[in-house]
């Protein structure tokens, strides 16, 4: 048997007992199936197998202690990425700093070692890198995050490592982002924070802003939208509206409207899922393949 024939035989046969998963709750929503499956049909991982399995607060302990050597790792959403943190051996730094994991990688051993990783700041800068050539200069006003959960904490990470330490995060509660201001410390970054007690002026902060990322969920940012459509006056940075259902969302469709780039929520979820296949995998994202499979899920 020829040497490259050989490899692919004994990839393929690695691959048999590989297994990866999405876990959360509730999970029928998730695209996360979507994508990695396309990836490993296009990495040529046949034997690889990944599943969403719904997991509630109460059955994450048996998800995680469920896990051997048969796994790959695990991809980690609401409302459990905070919670996975108890029952791991290992997180990395970013993702210790953030106290927000959404990637559970599962290191050979005997018994396996369980390590906690951040994939959603890959994701974040890599889908503000879409907007950036069309979007405000360096040396535009401070960028914006609006909400203060766990992914705005993520927002803060990706905007600090494209060199934006100067963010406002609006939160409609200060009492709501407790974990959000403990990870900016954690970081050595001091964003300013204020609530919205007034979405005109919360909303006139975005125009002149060289980013802006809403991490409100679906609906969320509708009202707002709607305040700047009725401003009517021009934006001039990138928005990621990390919302993405609808398509495109409410936000976004108004902001392209008043001049500015919008990226949509679709792909932060598709880079922040090309980084785990990496880590999973450890082969290059076939990014492209996971696109057209998502468009297509999203179509």
């Amino acid at each position: 048997m020829a040497g490259g024939a050989l490899r692919r035989q004994q990839r393929r046969v690695r691959a048999a007992v590989r297994r990866a998963a999405v876990i959360g709750h509730p999970i029928d929503h998730s695209l996360s199936p979507v994508l990695h499956r396309a990836a490993y049909a296009a990495l040529g991982l046949d034997g690889w197998r990944y599943d969403a399995i719904d997991t509630p607060p109460e059955r994450l302990a048996g998800v995680v202690a469920g896990l051997d050597a048969g796994w790959a790792g695990l991809s980690v959403t609401m409302p459990l990425k905070t919670a996975v943190l108890d029952h791991l051996h290992h997180v990395e730094p970013l993702a210790e700093l953030l106290g927000v994991v959404n990637t559970v990688l599962v290191q050979p051993g005997s018994p396996v070692s369980l390590v906690g990783a951040n994939t959603d700041v890959a994701g974040i800068v890599a889908a503000l890198g879409e907007g950036s050539d069309a979007g405000a200069s360096a040396d535009a006003a401070p960028p914006v995050v609006v909400g203060g959960g766990a992914t705005a904490a993520s927002a803060l990470a990706a905007l600090a490592q494209l060199g934006r330490t100067d963010a406002t995060v609006q939160v409609r509660s200060m009492a709501r982002a407790g974990a959000t201001v403990r990870a900016a410390n954690r970081m050595g970054l001091s964003p300013r924070f204020e609530t919205m007690a007034d979405p005109e002026a919360s909303v006139d902060r975005w125009r002149t802003a060289a980013m802006v990322v809403s991490t409100l969920p679906p609906g969320g940012a509708d009202a707002l939208a709607g305040t700047l459509a009725s401003m009517g006056r021009e934006v001039h940075g990138v928005l990621l509206d990390c919302a993405y259902d609808p398509r495109p969302t409410a936000l976004t469709r108004v902001w392209r409207e008043l001049g500015g780039t919008a990226v949509g929520g679709e792909r932060m979820l598709l880079h922040q899922a090309a980084e785990q296949v990496r880590l999973m995998t450890g082969h290059a994202a076939p990014v492209a393949a996971m696109a057209q499979a998502l468009d297509a899920a999203l179509a």
